[in-house]
């Protein structure tokens, strides 16, 4: 035992977190227990130089710290810089506080840390395409590994948002508007991003706590209309997934209201369901600045004391970025008895239990010189390729135009994000944090001390654009012709008669249309980039058009974020390329599909509309739902989709068939196993993503036309054909009753497999007999998958 745990026995880790921590709490003053609650920005410690200052540490810390907001995203420093650094927060913490309680540092990690030299992976739309959860857990298994290098304990990801409005800009950082889909991506997560062991991981943050992502009007902040049973079946199963499977640590609110309450301040979410229910035993941080906002925007509290008062009555831990609510104003409303203090010792105890957890009390330091070492590392970079590589859709092919010849004699590369490297990164790379750091100084809105410098920045010097990548594929005989054409949202035209002149030389025209994805006025799509039409941005529409109409052959590679409405595009381009956002090594995966080095195998995790119009349209509708009765469409507008959810080709063909089902009559307890084989019809090797849907017919309630209930991304060579097996547990098919208790009830069900949720190749029947399962706790949400 170290001599100091017999004066601090707090500090003996032979003793449980909990113990630990009452020990620790009974020795606090108020001061010191509200100063675990708050925060601080990195830069409110930091000189111009981004140096600490031991005056601003001293004003800020002199009682202990609970978090620091953004030690990587929210500066310039490099990796060796960042450890140097955070030791030297944890040193102050430890050696100049009476207690010496170590501070928890987080930081962003939605499709890659958020810091100088990380790893960009593609954005998590791009990686929800993939179907490929193994490839989530990887991506924030390398994610973790930067983490830590620099002594970062908290990541602020994933998003478990379902977005089914992509007019609302943050739609590119979801897995998209699927729940199950959702929740097996978001498990694997957190799964890779926490570990096995929590003091050797990075505290993942499920996010955001719910219905963020269903605003009216699909305007960021805005309102959620959602009724209660949809809230629990829809919005709520991947955080509960999260929570209940992969033993998420932290959980983050969301900023809007449902029903009258911001969630920052609703108890029944944060306490009810999140603790009560669910078991949830991690701590709760506010979005940023979300607790204020309950009296500067939400016009609820009255001041900010009782701001602080409702959020932590409502079950919230920590004040994030920096500390407001959570500071002088909560000390004065506890000294006035308007706040009791066992308000604030509850909250203490989570947050200093979750430092037991970590083992920050233990190893508080990391080593700087170690840190470099795992930025851009070679296998982080061919990972990032390789689920770029699986993300890629192709949702048109006319004439198997794809793949190109290596060896064809020009090619015209055209667009706004044709020879862009930092469009192909999503709204949480650092460069897009960087340049809303920037704005928000110029704006007024920060006070953030970025020294001029960090307007230098390149942080994608070793990143290649889509051109760089096609005249790396091409062979030394191809003329490859590039120009810009237009700007992502500029109106000008003025470069529209050089790309059709480029277009005219060429056998073939590439145009690499879409976004510029970040937080700014000059971003398409992103946060605070909500939108109301969703056609392509500015005049690339237009572009597409005239290149075109000089009858060379047009591949449209789109770039994006969200997924547009282009039915002129899907008419009559020839080819159709869904990106995404596909980070630092997207350009190369581009190429990689565009000449054949790889077949694509992404699915749509989102349904694509034709019409903003047609907002919201998702597959797994109720029965009166997507339809306008009598005729079904609208009077100006089809009402079925420009691409259904589960959709994408390959350059091969597949069949799916032999579905089978047993037991053809099962309890509600009991669990389904269906068989299916997939072959590989065509000439060349690729993936198919298999995927099971059900239909429950005779509930209680109505239930949507179908569901996904399992998938399983395949490769096969060409001739190949592979059976998969799934194991379905019955209690994974569970709703919510008229008496909203979670349920399985007798009813009929029909199973069906396909490749998509509008292609389904087989169905069959099933009887759910017995007597009604009523399911008031944990139980089964995944079943299991065999290829054989």
């Amino acid at each position: 035992m170290p001599a100091q745990a017999t004066s601090r026995p707090w500090l003996n880790a032979d003793l449980p977190a909990e113990e630990r921590t009452e020990r620790l709490l009974a020795q606090m003053t108020l001061e010191e227990k509200v100063a675990q609650l708050g925060s601080f920005w990195i830069y409110e410690i930091q000189s111009e130089d981004q140096s600490l200052s031991a005056e601003k540490m001293d004003a800020r810390m002199r009682h202990g710290i609970g978090q620091v907001t953004r030690l990587a995203g929210g500066s310039v420093l490099a990796p060796t810089e960042m450890a140097e650094t955070a030791n030297q927060i944890q040193r102050y913490a430890i050696e100049k506080t009476r207690l010496g309680i170590p501070a928890m540092i987080h930081d962003e990690c939605c499709s890659g840390m958020l810091a100088r030299n990380a790893t960009n992976f593609p954005q998590i739309i791009g990686l929800a395409s993939t179907w490929t959860p193994e490839l989530a857990q990887s991506m924030t298994e390398a994610i973790r590994t930067q983490m830590r290098a620099v002594g970062i304990h908290q990541g602020l990801a994933p998003v478990l948002d379902i977005a089914r409005d992509p007019r609302w800009g943050r739609i590119e950082e979801t897995f998209g508007e699927d729940p199950y889909l959702t929740s097996c991506m978001g498990v694997a997560y957190v799964r890779g991003l926490q570990g096995d062991d929590l003091a050797q991981g990075v505290v993942a943050t499920g996010k955001h706590f719910v219905g963020y992502s269903a605003p009216e009007g699909g305007l960021n902040w805005a309102p959620a209309h959602i009724m209660p049973r949809e809230l629990r079946e829809v919005y709520l199963r991947p955080f509960e997934a999260v929570v209940r499977k992969a033993g998420l640590a932290s959980m983050m609110n969301a900023y809007q209201e449902l029903d009258g309450v911001p969630c920052v301040a609703s108890k029944e979410l944060l306490n009810e369901i999140l603790r009560n229910q669910w078991g949830f035993d991690g701590i709760v941080v506010s979005d940023y600045m979300a607790i204020n906002q309950l009296s500067n925007y939400h016009q609820m509290a009255k001041d900010q004391a009782q701001a602080a008062l409702l959020s932590l009555e409502a079950g919230m831990d920590v004040e994030l970025p920096n500390t407001v609510c959570f500071g002088q104003p909560l000390i004065d409303a506890v000294e006035a008895g308007e706040l009791p203090v066992a308000l604030v010792d509850q909250a203490v105890r989570r947050v200093l239990t979750m430092k037991f957890r970590i083992g920050v009390f233990e190893n508080p330091y990391v080593a700087p010189e170690k840190a470099q070492a795992v930025f851009g590392a070679p296998d982080h970079r061919r990972l990032a390729r390789a689920i770029a590589r699986k993300s890629i859709t192709l949702l048109k092919n006319e004439g198997g135009l794809l793949p190109l010849s290596k060896s064809l004699k020009s090619i015209a590369v055209i667009g706004p994000n044709a020879d862009d490297k930092r469009n192909l990164l999503g709204d949480y790379a650092y460069p897009a944090h960087i340049e809303s750091l920037i704005t928000f100084k110029d704006l007024g809105f920060s006070a953030h001390p970025l020294p001029d410098a960090i307007r230098l920045i390149d942080d994608y010097a070793t990143m290649k654009s889509v051109l760089d990548a096609i005249r790396d594929a091409v062979s030394p005989d191809t003329e490859v012709i590039y120009e810009k054409g237009c700007a992502v949202l500029d109106p000008s035209t003025e470069g529209f008669a050089a790309a059709v002149e480029a277009a005219k030389k060429a056998e073939i025209a590439v145009v690499v249309v879409g976004d510029k994805s970040g937080l700014v006025p000059n971003c398409s799509t992103g946060e605070f980039r909500d939108r109301a039409s969703l056609g392509l941005p500015g005049v690339q529409q237009e572009l597409v058009e005239a290149i075109h109409a000089t009858g060379t052959p047009v591949i449209v590679v789109l770039v994006n974020g969200r997924p547009f409405a282009l039915p002129w595009i899907a008419d009559n381009a020839p080819a159709l390329v869904e990106a995404w956002l596909p980070g630092d090594e997207g350009a190369q995966a581009i190429a990689d599909v565009l000449f054949g080095e790889i077949n694509p195998g992404g699915k749509l995790p989102v349904t694509v509309l034709r019409s903003a119009g047609q907002a919201p349209l998702f597959y797994s509708h109720r029965p009166s739902g997507a339809r306008s009765f009598l005729y079904g469409p609208y009077v100006d507008e089809s009402n079925q989709p420009l691409f259904p959810f589960g959709f994408g080709l390959s350059y091969t063909s597949f069949t799916i068939g032999n579905l089978q089902v047993t037991p053809d009559s099962v309890d509600p307890s009991g669990e389904l196993t269906i068989s299916v084989d997939v072959t590989n019809t065509g000439e060349r090797a690729g993936d198919e993503v298999v995927q099971i849907y059900t239909r429950t017919d005779g509930a209680s309630v109505t239930r949507p036309v179908k569901e996904l209930r399992a998938f399983k991304r395949v490769e096969l060579a060409p001739g190949e054909t592979k059976t998969v097996v799934f194991t379905v547990p019955v209690a994974q098919l569970n709703y919510y009753n008229l008496d909203m208790r979670r349920v399985v009830e007798p009813a009929d069900l029909t199973v069906m497999a396909g490749s998509s949720s509008q292609d389904i190749a087989e169905t069959a029947t099933v009887t759910i007999a017995g007597e009604t399962l009523f399911l008031d706790g944990d139980y089964a949400m995944f079943g299991t998958v065999e290829v054989k």
